[in-house]
């Protein structure tokens, strides 16, 4: 599903001096897992997201995604990609206030010309237990019905591959285990990859592979679903809040 290959990133700050942010990364996601990337805030992690996502270019190597090269891809073609094969969850939601629960979550199937995407919209917003708040706007939902109604949208066009950045960090704990629960029992039973950026060392733990961003390489803790919070997570400094 994944495939990069001697990827690497780099910013350039005002005065010239050059932040390595990835470093010839190779790595093989394969279809249906689920992979936590953990690491130091500013490690990159979101950059890597960015770049799974071709929201962004790698200075060098490539990304494939579902046998697809990003760099072989227009702007207007990786569109296309993202509107068939990937969903995105941020942290901050990104729900238009004007627009009902209902009507976020149609949106980009409205956008693809769909015309069952309200119907499909009702059956996600159910799937994610929203069917009676269905009706309701961003600023009448609580931060875990929004962060609900985002993955909703995000899962709407079925997507192969799901990447979400941080979706439990504005949320309480009680809230954030829901949402933790929920992204898992998606992923078991629509069989998209997911891929997610957290802070959450019980999220991390559950997902079947967990790699940690630092210095600009990919590391990996662990290889099996439950196997429990790995040793370098379970360190308080190795997740920081």
């Amino acid at each position: 599903m994944i495939d990069l290959q001697q990827l690497s990133m780099h910013y350039t700050l005002p005065g010239g001096q050059r932040i390595d942010v990835l470093r010839a990364i190779d790595l093989h996601i394969a279809a249906g897992q689920s992979v936590a990337v953990a690491g130091p805030s500013g490690s990159g992690k979101t950059s890597l997201l960015l770049l799974l996502a071709g929201l962004e270019q790698p200075a060098a190597g490539h990304v494939a995604i579902d046998g697809v090269r990003l760099d072989t891809q227009g702007r207007d073609a990786l569109a296309d990609l993202r509107r068939d094969r990937i969903g995105i969850v941020f942290q901050s939601f990104h729900l238009l206030p004007s627009l009902t629960a209902r009507d976020n979550v149609a949106l980009p199937l409205q956008i693809a010309g769909r015309a069952d995407a309200l119907a499909r919209a009702g059956e996600m917003l159910a799937r994610v237990g929203l069917a009676a708040r269905s009706g309701h706007y961003p600023g009448q939902l609580s931060g875990g019905e929004q962060q609900r109604v985002a993955i909703a949208r995000a899962l709407v066009h079925r997507p192969r591959l799901l990447l979400a950045d941080e979706p439990t960090g504005n949320l309480d704990d009680a809230t954030g285990a829901d949402v933790r629960e929920l992204l898992l029992e998606l992923n078991r039973d629509s069989g998209a990859t997911l891929v997610l950026v957290t802070h959450d060392i019980e999220f991390a733990a559950r997902c079947d592979r967990v790699l940690r961003l630092h210095d600009g390489q990919l590391h990996e803790q662990h290889e099996q679903r439950g196997a429990g919070i790995p040793a370098a997570l379970a360190d308080p400094h190795a997740l920081p809040a």
